[in-house]
């Protein structure tokens, strides 16, 4: 592949100034793993040493390129080692654990990041002590810091659906919420439960730096929903190959902007650089919105017939275009949906056409899942366990990522509205069907892997 030159910066000028291009976050990776140590002090000791020497220059290398080529850089974060590896030998309580989280927020402090990931478990398969331990950790860690992303893996394709795990999380989302009642359940926001998570994917709140990374990883989350809008709106009278051709090529130079900024970062941080996730994420900024891409495709309003197939024509195609641009392409890839991150996507939820049943399917075709969901505050456990489910299972049947971040937004119900503030964004509260499936989620073990996973 070609080195990338200034020139191809300069054509991106319009995107950047009109059109709301932007690198999304530059995120390390660190691994945590030599931190580990059976003393609970000596281990917080470590974590934030680790964070706070690996990571300090982050921010304003991070800034100079900004200012150099011109490109805004959004966010910068950090992510992490799961911590209940790295606190299984220390940790004794659930309370040990929220002492990890609250180093961790204090290094994200320390170097003025907006999002730390890591505070994770991977339990598709069984539960460690440790592990439960975190899990049941989670609403007092989440509830009680800022910047603190948890996440949660409870299937994949190999191994199939831990169903226990799956109905524990509806018990810690819901105590999550109701720790965080008097934010709107914002605790919710930084809490995602996976089928299939990447290791090296730069997104919060599902980031986690996996143990088959190196000790320390540059990844860079890059964005463009406007840009990809706009190259739609010039192609209305253009059949489907012209539509597919226009995408493609848009996000090869959305993503070759992505890849100036991770090589940079490496070199000037001295860490290697890891992928380029291409994904078009929006944000509540008008203009910045994944649904209107949909609406410039034809459609009147997400959730009309021929969303899903319009989706998964726009995942494909951005793909596509991201991998002739990077060497490195990871992460997610594709489009998110995020209801509150997307103001077009929660005026669709108002208008009554798009439904939590219409947002699973597109799950099917796009590059995360359910996501940012508000939804009434009395849901019970078991339907949030039974979400959970449908998502997972879409995620290991088709061999894809899938995650579910809902919010059971405490005393509000269907007509009133979550506000969450920045990039959060804001949603309408979202109905949630009323019939139960607690006879289901309540049997316990775990759903075996599908037929298809026996690839060996």
């Amino acid at each position: 592949m070609r080195m990338i030159d200034l020139d191809e910066v300069l054509e991106t000028n319009k995107m950047i100034e009109r059109e709301n291009l932007d690198v999304r976050t530059v995120t390390m990776g660190i691994s945590l793993m030599e931190c580990c140590d059976p003393d609970l002090d000596a281990l917080n000791g470590k974590i934030y040493d680790k964070i706070v020497s690996t990571a300090r220059d982050l921010i304003p290398v991070a800034e100079d390129i900004s200012l150099e080529y011109g490109i805004p850089i959004v966010n910068k974060r950090v992510s992490v080692t799961p911590i209940s590896i790295v606190g299984s030998s220390a940790c004794k309580t659930p309370e040990d654990f929220v002492t990890i989280a609250h180093t961790l927020e204090r290094a994200a402090k320390k170097i003025g990041i907006n999002f730390i990931g890591g505070y994770s478990a991977l339990v598709a398969k069984g539960m460690t002590r440790s592990d439960r331990m975190l899990i049941d950790s989670i609403p007092e860690a989440l509830g009680s810091t800022e910047r603190v992303c948890g996440s949660v893996e409870v299937a994949t394709t190999k191994i199939g659906i831990n169903m226990d795990a799956v109905r524990l999380m509806g018990d810690v989302i819901k105590r999550t919420a109701e720790r965080t009642a008097d934010r709107d359940s914002i605790g919710c926001t930084k809490l995602v439960i996976f089928c299939n998570p990447p290791d090296d994917n730069p997104f919060m709140a599902g980031a986690f730096h996996g143990v088959t990374e190196t000790d320390a990883v540059i990844n860079v989350g890059v964005s463009g929903p406007g840009v990809v809008k706009t190259a739609v709106s010039q192609v209305k009278d253009g059949d489907f190959e012209v539509l597919c051709e226009t995408i493609k090529k848009t996000s090869f130079k959305v993503t070759r902007v992505g890849q100036l900024v991770a090589k940079e970062a490496s070199k000037r941080l001295g860490v290697p650089f890891g992928i380029v996730d291409l994904s078009l994420a929006p944000t509540p900024a008008v203009g910045d919105s994944i649904a209107d891409i949909l609406h410039e495709m034809g459609l009147e309003m997400v959730g009309a017939p021929g969303t899903t197939a319009a989706l998964a024509i726009l995942n494909d195609q951005v793909k596509k275009g991201g991998i002739m641009a990077s060497s490195y392409v990871g992460g997610l890839s594709g489009a998110f949906i995020p209801v509150s991150e997307d103001s077009s996507m929660a005026e669709a939820v108002t208008a009554g056409a798009l439904t939590l049943e219409k947002l699973e399917a597109m799950t099917c075709v796009c590059s995360v899942g359910l996501d940012m969901i508000a939804i009434p505050g009395n849901t019970t456990p078991e339907t949030l366990a039974g979400i959970i489910a449908d998502e997972m299972a879409i995620g290991m049947v088709n061999q894809k990522t899938t995650a579910v971040r809902v919010i059971p937004v405490i005393g509000k119900d269907v007509g009133d509205r979550a506000e969450f503030g920045g990039l959060l964004g804001a949603s309408p509260i979202m109905p949630v069907s009323r019939f139960g499936c607690g006879g289901f989620v309540n049997r316990g073990g775990r759903i075996p892997a599908p037929v298809h996973s026996f690839k060996n």
